[in-house]
């Protein structure tokens, strides 16, 4: 179970580029659950993954996850039990190695290192194995270097990769966004393959209504920092696409609302 209590992030406090990007999130995440982060651009998403990934140290607040406070912990610390994939193909491998190498790195996350052999016979088998699943043709190809690869092969293995010793949590920043449809239809469906499988505590980040509908179990908006709605459960599943634009459309009438009156209020004392 993750959970969030009263997480506060701000950048470049006190100056004029100051940006208040989580104020005050607190949130649970069951074991099991898929839930999906949207909102607009600046409204925190990526923040909160990237404070719960320990890419930086909240303000405030404290971060658990199945009971462990993971809230000062550095980010490799974590790595363990958190799995990750970016929006960029290219971010979550090494382009040098070959799939092989890059494989036996996320085989042996967060365990204690030795100078046994990475790549033995039978971790050869289970990699292919493994990859067989992907039906990308790669299982053969396990010593050709990782950035000879297209980018939704690359996304594929960094999934794979990201799964495999079944992290406690999975973060997904908009990993299909830099892909073409096509790629991006078959990442999706191996995320939902993965997910499903290994019954995954998930939360995903992504501008996608249709998969945010879709694939969650729960959807989570985001608005300057905050959390402004919670759709779970029977309220979930009965949302779709134009709800999720209707709410978004309130938040942007609000948004002008807001801005008219700062702007009348200066006027009136300037």
């Amino acid at each position: 179970m993750l959970e969030l209590v009263n997480l506060h992030k701000t950048f470049m406090p006190g100056t004029a580029n100051e940006v208040r990007a989580l104020q005050g999130v607190s949130l649970t995440i069951q074991p099991g659950t898929f839930a999906v982060l949207i909102g607009s651009n600046g409204s925190g998403k990526s923040t909160l993954l990237n404070a719960v990934a320990g890419s930086f140290a909240p303000d405030a607040g404290t971060i658990r996850l199945n009971g462990c406070d993971l809230t000062r912990l550095p980010e490799h610390r974590r790595a363990a039990r958190i799995g990750r994939v970016f929006q960029n193909p290219f971010a979550g491998t090494a382009a040098e190695m070959s799939i092989a190498e890059n494989l036996a790195l996320a085989m042996h996350r967060g365990k204690h290192r030795s100078l046994r052999p990475a790549l033995t016979r039978n971790a050869r088998t289970q990699m292919a194995d493994r990859i067989r699943e992907l039906k990308m043709d790669l299982e053969n190809r396990l010593d050709n270097p990782i950035g000879t690869l297209s980018g939704g092969q690359r996304q594929a293995l960094t999934l794979l990769m990201a799964t495999w010793t079944r992290p406690d949590l999975l973060l997904l920043d908009e990993h299909t966004a830099a892909l073409d449809p096509k790629s991006a239809a078959k990442v999706t469906a191996l995320t939902q393959s993965i997910v499903q499988r290994e019954k995954l505590t998930t939360l995903m980040v992504t501008h996608s209504m249709q998969q945010a509908v879709d694939m969650s179990d729960r959807i989570i908006m985001m608005h300057r920092g905050a959390i402004v709605q919670d759709y779970r459960d029977e309220h979930k599943q009965r949302i779709r696409i134009p709800d999720l634009m209707a709410a978004f459309d309130r938040l942007a009438r609000r948004e002008l609302f807001d801005e008219s009156v700062a702007d009348l209020l200066k006027s009136q004392y300037a």
